[in-house]
């Protein structure tokens, strides 16, 4: 099982960037009163069970920390959507999907490296 953590404060969203150094990191972007991104967390629930332990899970509730939802908006490039699901490797985004697109299956390809990486031109 994937390690799964809710990112709450800026000290935790520092330690997600700081563990991305070691191991690939998923971001998963969560509005909790959506229905798309209800599902969207249904997928991420779903691979976090069968996914092995190399891998960590963060989760930003974007209503409630709303604050660290702009400060990772801001610290990884990426404009903001929800729900959405960043993949990172040494503090850099790999690639990004959002609403409908946040699957288990397209989280698997990603971290098989299946997908398109994003180019991140700037």
């Amino acid at each position: 099982m994937a390690v799964f953590k809710e990112i709450t404060s800026p000290q935790q969203l520092r330690q997600i960037m700081d563990e991305s150094e070691q191991r690939q990191v998923i971001l998963f972007k969560h509005s909790t009163t959506c229905p798309t991104s209800r599902r969207a967390w249904g997928e991420v629930q779903n691979f976090i069970k069968e996914s092995s332990d190399e891998v960590l899970v963060g989760m930003i509730k974007v209503l409630e920390s709303r604050q660290i939802s702009n400060q990772a908006t801001e610290e990884l490039g990426i404009k903001h959507q929800s729900p959405q699901v960043l993949l990172m490797s040494k503090r850099k985004v790999l690639w990004h999907a959002s609403h409908n697109e946040v699957t288990q299956a397209n989280l698997i390809k990603a971290l098989s490296g299946e997908t398109m990486p994003i180019n991140l031109v700037g």
